[in-house]
């Protein structure tokens, strides 16, 4: 297997705080789902951020299909290929409909608005979403604008998917109903939870993020 996604000696602190993240290094293999886990405040959500550049380490460095990302215009490329899915979905979600919050991503990437549409609607179908183009993004249940989040994602084709918390809010039902599509989706994911039923039912190994740094592996 190919390593899709390194990071290698990852440092970072807050100011005026003791270091949240101290020589983090994994590597993320094509079609895994690596879970990691930790309490709050751990760093998790902050080592995504790292991840695709929304934050910026101050050390060590992260490569993304063999290339190491050194500057914001080498993140811009890579978050093409790597979508984020951010712990609360009002973050992701901004557009006045779900067709137009869906679509932004593949106009962004330079698609005609007749290919970004169809890839949105590709998007939505797949995640069960037949209909919603034309909602209204605020008014839709927590677990709907968590659908949507994710098609936003799956619209832009991405290799690799970043979820934060991917069952936040979700009631009973919409959580199975993640997990089977999480579970049938090709791309290598890194999965940040405090779950640990969602964790063992998608991931395919798993790590505890503690005092700053990554355990050992663990196979799920």
């Amino acid at each position: 297997m190919s390593c899709v996604l390194r990071c290698a000696g990852i440092h970072y602190h807050y100011p005026r705080r003791d270091a949240v993240l101290k020589d983090v290094n994994f590597c993320l293999q094509a079609g895994e789902r690596l879970a990691i886990e930790g309490t709050n405040g751990a760093g998790k959500t902050t080592l995504l951020h790292i991840l695709v550049g929304l934050t910026k380490a101050k050390a060590g460095y992260v490569e993304a299909f063999g290339t190491r990302c050194h500057d914001e215009s080498a993140f811009q490329a890579m978050r093409f290929q790597v979508g984020l899915l951010f712990q609360d979905s009002d973050d992701q979600l901004f557009c006045p409909t779900v067709l137009e919050d869906v679509m932004f991503g593949p106009l962004n990437q330079g698609k005609s608005v007749q290919a970004a549409q169809q890839l949105a609607l590709d998007a939505l179908s797949q995640l069960g979403l037949e209909g919603f183009d034309s909602r209204i993004a605020y008014q839709l249940s927590g677990g709907e604008k968590r659908l949507v989040a994710l098609a936003s994602l799956l619209a832009m084709q991405p290799q690799v998917l970043l979820l934060d918390e991917p069952t936040n809010g979700l009631d009973s039902k919409t959580r199975e109903r993640l997990i089977e599509i999480i579970r049938a989706l090709p791309q290598a994911m890194i999965i940040v939870s405090h779950d640990s039923d969602f964790v063992a039912a998608v991931a395919t190994r798993s790590q505890q993020l503690c005092d700053g740094r990554l355990t050992s592996e663990e196979t799920v």
